[in-house]
This record gives structure tokens, C-alpha cells and sequence, in this order.
């Protein structure tokens, strides 16, 4: 039941009408007994800073931030974790006690954690990355972060490519490069981290540079089985779906927001 002491959460984007996130995290307080409410909350390009300001005055505990207010968010918050500045993006964001916004980004760690999941370890393998975009250049920095011997970076415009591939760095060791077909052929785990194939039957490449032994993950999560991880299966590769992504980076974020560590198999059972 809702109280006046209930804490208040939400996600902020546009649109945000299709938002699977309000299930996720209400399933996730409700599992930890938490007095928390989640809501979407729809923002108009440009008014990322009105809607922090709006955080602040109305108390709001924590947000989820999606397109297109992560670049924004990362310029308004009062603080950023070493990711989020690294990569100036931010979809997390965290009202500490003194009334200060401190911004993360958990899109990569996500990521990192649904191949986990999915029993998939990145600690010394070659990696290929498709796109290069917020979730791309998220995922390239958590990759190197997590132990990748590689990152290759496949991008239709090699300059937004190189500026990805350049935070596939770990211990001072840069280990990201453009990519090209032949890098997507010869990866260990092969990541679309772009948009294609959401709701439609498009590839994001050619199938037929995929063969058995490989991993390859899809971050689209509607359809939960894209045509690519469709044509990765048939030719023997190891397929994970978007939806572990989706769930695993919004765990983290219940994490960052009250400490706890809710159950994923609670979450992905309240959106699969």
C-alpha cells in the first residue's frame, strides 16, 4: 500500500510509454519488502535538468534515465562515479542525504553480468562490438573493465568507432580497434549493441561470418529472440538474449539506490 513515507523512483526519457522498467522495479521492491513506488515519467528533449531540479524538490530517492537525456543528466548531476564520467553517460541516478545527485551508468556491467548469468565468462576472451552508440560505448569500457583480451568496435562510421574503442581500456592497457567483418568472424563473443532488429526481422550484419563456438548477444530484447540470435543458433553459436541485459542493469541500480541486491529471476519473471 502506498503511504505518505513511501519513496518514489522513476525513469525519465521520451518516449518512456513503452517502458518495461515500472514492472522490473516494482517487482524488485515488492520481492524486498521495500516501501517503494516506480514511475515513469515522460521528459521532453532538452528538460533533463528541470526534471533533476524536479528530483531534488519532490524528494525523489533515485532515477532510471534512457534516451535521449543520458548525456544531459551526466552534465546536470553534482557528482559522477569514475564509468559514468568516463564515459559521460548517465543512466542512474543517486539522491544521497545531503540532497546531492550523484550519477552511474549500469548499462555495461549490466551487460557484463547477463553473459555471466548466462554462463559466459569475458576474462580473456576476444570481443566485437556492433555500434557505437551510448550502450556500445558502455559496453566497451565494461568489457575491458571485466577482462577482455579484446574489444573490436564494427560501426557504420569509423570516427564514432574509434572514439568506443577507445574506452575498451583496463589498467592503462588500451585493448579496443575498429573492427571489421573479419573481426566479427573471429570473436570469441559478438555483441549487436545497436538498435537493429527491434521489432523487425533485420541483421545487423551478414549470419553467415557466425559459426558454432561463438557467443552472441543481442541487447534488442523485443523481439526476446531477434532474427539474429535466430541465425546465430542455426549455426551453432551460444545466444544471449536482451532481456538479461535489461534486468541485470536495473538490479544494480536497486543496488546503488538502497543497498540491496534484489532477485533477478523475480525481475525477468515479471516482464518474460
Amino acid at each position: 500500500m502506498i503511504t505518505a513515507g513511501t519513496r518514489v523512483a522513476g525513469v525519465i526519457g521520451s518516449p518512456v510509454g513503452h517502458s518495461l522498467s515500472p514492472v522490473l522495479h516494482n517487482a524488485a521492491f515488492a520481492q524486498l519488502g521495500l516501501d517503494w513506488v516506480y514511475l515513469a515519467f515522460e521528459v521532453a528533449p532538452g528538460e533533463a535538468r528541470a526534471a533533476l531540479d524536479a528530483m531534488r524538490v519532490l524528494g525523489l530517492a533515485g532515477l532510471s534515465v534512457t534516451m535521449p537525456h543520458k548525456e544531459a543528466v551526466a552534465d546536470a548531476v553534482d557528482e559522477l562515479d569514475a564509468t559514468a564520467r568516463s564515459l559521460h553517460s548517465v543512466n542512474t541516478v543517486v539522491a544521497r542525504s545531503d540532497g546531492s545527485l550523484v550519477g552511474y551508468s549500469t548499462d555495461g556491467n549490466g551487460l557484463v553480468a547477463s553473459l555471466a548469468a548466462a554462463g559466459v565468462a569475458v576474462a580473456g576472451r576476444t570481443t566485437c562490438v556492433l555500434g557505437a552508440g551510448g550502450a556500445a560505448r558502455a559496453i566497451c569500457h565494461a568489457l575491458a573493465q571485466a577482462g577482455a583480451a579484446s574489444v573490436a568496435v564494427v560501426n557504420r562510421t569509423a570516427a564514432a568507432a574509434e572514439v568506443a574503442a577507445a574506452l575498451a581500456v583496463a589498467g592503462g592497457v588500451a585493448i579496443g580497434s575498429v573492427g571489421t567483418a573479419r573481426e566479427i568472424a573471429a570473436a570469441d563473443i559478438v555483441i549487436n549493441a545497436t538498435s537493429v532488429g527491434m521489432g523487425t526481422s533485420d541483421l545487423p550484419f551478414d549470419p553467415a561470418l557466425l559459426h558454432a563456438g561463438q557467443v552472441v548477444a543481442d541487447i534488442v530484447y523485443h523481439p526476446r529472440e531477434t532474427a539474429l540470435l535466430r541465425a546465430a543458433r542455426s549455426a551453432g553459436a551460444i545466444t544471449v538474449e536482451g532481456l538479461g541485459m535489461l534486468v541485470q542493469q536495473a538490479a544494480l541500480q536497486q543496488q546503488l539506490w538502497h543497498g540491496a541486491m534484489p532477485d533477478v529471476a523475480v525481475m525477468t519473471a515479471a516482464v518474460a
